[in-house]
């Protein structure tokens, strides 16, 4: 049996102790190490994977925002007839005394454009409309990119294919066109009546608006593209006309005028009187007391839309029955005399019909007598 005595216990210890305070040392130096090493590097690899990260969550948002384009119907039929089209948004005039548009994108949009969903031809509630960011188009779009260029919407009550009609509506995107410098002429038209698709302008209209925009009329029928369409730029009118004032009338005639006249070579006037056939003699008689003064008899129904701006261009006085042909009043000089007959009981039965070339004379800057 061995006897261990309290000194060798000491020594036993001590020799222990020296035997493993290396190790622990080189533990506690390799830690710090790779404690050290971890913090160097662990900021380069999260920024490594940042772009990832990142371009995840912007895909996440783009989703989102095309999500989030609601469809709603184009004629909204809790407004009345001048906010039902578009009505979540409040057209604006500018400036002051302008019909009211809408301008897509814009502030007023929130920088969205406008989307289009305009399958029906008999339903306006049928037929929808969205905004959203070019970016992020809403699902089921025809195309991944906006139709290129500008759209000129046009939403009427009235009826694209009636000279007079039309022209109320061709009136406030003339203004505005011409306001804006001409800088880009329509690439398209889409036509609208209380929401239902329209594809047809009359001839006499379209090629006015070519003459004063400078574009030929091509007219969105939404039928290549079922799906819903979206446009790089788009100017709404909804109501005509209305609350368009008379200088600001006047200013769009003359400049539709101006460009009629170009558009047809029109480069000198000559004095004349027109008539109709059944009243000839009677303003012919008349005529002889005035030095100069010719009388001519036409029917503008045998006439291209050149020949009639060239012969109202060479008009003073318009002598004409109501009817639509004398929407040519347009292309007569400011201060040119206008004298329309009625048919008989006309008055009586044709209510606010009646007044529409009075009310155009007075935007046209022409003076205007009915019988």
């Amino acid at each position: 049996m061995v006897k261990i005595t309290t000194s060798t216990k000491h020594v036993v210890v001590k020799t222990a102790f020296c035997l493993l305070l290396p190790l622990l040392l080189f533990a506690v130096v390799f830690y710090l190490h790779f404690q050290t090493q971890l913090s160097v590097f662990s900021p380069i690899c999260r920024c490594a994977s940042q772009p990832a990260v990142a371009g995840a969550v912007d895909d996440d948002h783009v989703e989102r925002l095309r999500a989030s384009a609601t469809f709603l119907p184009l004629k909204d039929t809790r407004h009345g007839a001048e906010t039902w089209f578009i009505s979540t948004l409040n057209a604006t005039a500018e400036p002051d005394g302008e019909a009211r548009n809408l301008v897509f994108p814009s502030p007023a949009s929130s920088g969205r454009l406008l989307c289009l969903s305009a399958p029906s031809r008999h339903d306006g509630t049928k037929n929808a409309y969205a905004l959203a960011w070019r970016d992020a188009l809403p699902h089921g779009v025809a195309s991944p990119l906006p139709l290129p260029g500008l759209t000129f919407v046009s939403e009427t009550a009235y009826d694209h294919t009636n000279i007079w009609h039309g022209l109320t509506s061709l009136l406030p995107f003339a203004s505005w066109h011409a306001r804006n410098g001409c800088r880009s002429p329509p690439a398209r038209w889409a036509l609208f009546h209380h929401g239902e698709v329209r594809t047809e302008m009359s001839p006499w209209l379209a090629t006015l608006a070519e003459a004063t925009t400078g574009a030929e009329v091509a007219i969105e029928t939404f039928e290549a593209a079922p799906s819903p369409v979206c446009f790089e730029e788009a100017v709404v009118f909804r109501a005509n006309v209305a609350r368009m004032n008379g200088e600001r009338m006047l200013r769009a005639a003359d400049f539709m005028r101006c460009k009629a006249r170009a558009y047809c070579g029109v480069t000198r006037r000559r004095r004349a009187f027109k008539d109709e056939a059944a009243v000839t003699r009677v303003f012919d008689k008349e005529c002889k007391r005035v030095a100069g003064c010719a009388v001519a008899a036409a029917h503008v129904s045998n006439l291209t839309f050149c020949e009639q701006v060239r012969l109202l261009s060479s008009m003073d006085v318009l002598i004409s029955a109501h009817g639509a042909q004398m929407t040519n009043m347009l292309f007569m000089d400011r201060n040119s005399s206008v004298m329309e007959f009625y048919p008989l009981g006309w008055k009586e039965r044709a209510g606010g019909g009646q007044y529409v070339f009075r009310w155009m004379a007075g935007w046209a800057g022409m003076r205007h007598e009915g019988s």
